[in-house]
């Protein structure tokens, strides 16, 4: 189901994010039944310049959809049964029609003032503004298998410099140019759409640096070893590494110099 409320014109638009003169942002807002932290977010984004709020709900049974009715402006997209956050974005990044769409998630509040950079990112000429987690990190021999993956991920695509910053994470932004190369399907394998994004040639920088390592909320799906929600994560790289191998090679273009292979099959010759 959807829902469409029209803005007031005092609500359209709040001070404190200065856009380029004809420039338009959205923000895409993922929740499953976040009734309390859900107004907390959209007050947050009611701080900055957008023309676009789309609230989709990934199977909330609570009070979620009364939540975000209350807030002027909100396109709602209820789904009764949960379609999974990276298909709700990729149905966000679709409605929308702004030059920059804004991702964040409705389970906890990031101030206007932290999710600024991410918008002003694009409007400089970024296509995908990233949350660089590295400041929150562990030593490397701490993280996790998901974490390495998205830096074996960024490494494999000659990206280094990214370390473990990935469209997996929130808050992200995305220009029009982005979204329109990629395709807002590609969006619900996050992993792949980065990849695709890199091997295409835009312009793929970290923005700001948002603690979601700690701030994420614990559910049943994705604590512990081995949790469902890694099991996701972990097939996405694989996904991902997959789809820039088919188009750029098993090596992704990387020379393979010190290896005489030939000597092989002169052994067998011995």
């Amino acid at each position: 189901m959807q829902s469409r409320r029209k803005a007031r014109s005092s609500d359209a638009k709040q001070p404190g994010l200065v856009l380029p003169a004809g420039c338009r942002a959205a923000a895409v807002v993922m929740a499953y039944n976040e009734e309390r932290t859900l107004p907390l977010v959209l007050e947050e984004l009611a701080k900055l310049s957008l023309e676009e709020i789309v609230v989709v709900l990934n199977g909330c049974t609570d009070g979620s959809f009364r939540e975000a009715r209350s807030f002027p402006g909100v396109t709602i997209v209820h789904y009764a049964d949960k379609i999974g956050h990276d298909v709700g974005r990729a149905v966000g990044a679709r409605m929308c029609t702004s030059d920059i769409v804004l991702f964040v998630d409705g389970d906890f509040r990031i101030a206007a003032e932290k999710l600024k950079p991410f918008i002003a990112a694009v409007a400089r000429g970024t296509d995908v503004a990233l949350n660089d987690i590295s400041p929150y990190l562990p030593l490397f021999r701490d993280w996790d298998d998901v974490t390495r993956l998205k830096a074996f991920l960024n490494l494999s695509l000659g990206r280094p410099d990214l370390h473990a910053s990935s469209l997996t994470s929130v808050p992200h932004a995305l220009s029009r140019r982005a979204i329109e190369r990629i395709g807002s399907a590609l969006l619900a394998v996050p992993p792949k759409a980065q990849a695709a994004a890199i091997a295409d040639g835009l312009i793929v920088r970290t923005a700001g640096s948002v603690n979601v390592v700690t701030a994420n909320r614990m559910r049943n799906d994705n604590v512990g070893r081995d949790n469902e929600v890694a099991r996701l994560i972990v097939g996405d790289h694989v996904e991902a590494l997959k789809h820039v191998m088919d188009k750029g090679g098993a090596r992704l273009s990387k020379a393979d110099t010190s290896r005489r292979r030939e000597a092989i099959a002169r052994s067998r010759q011995l």
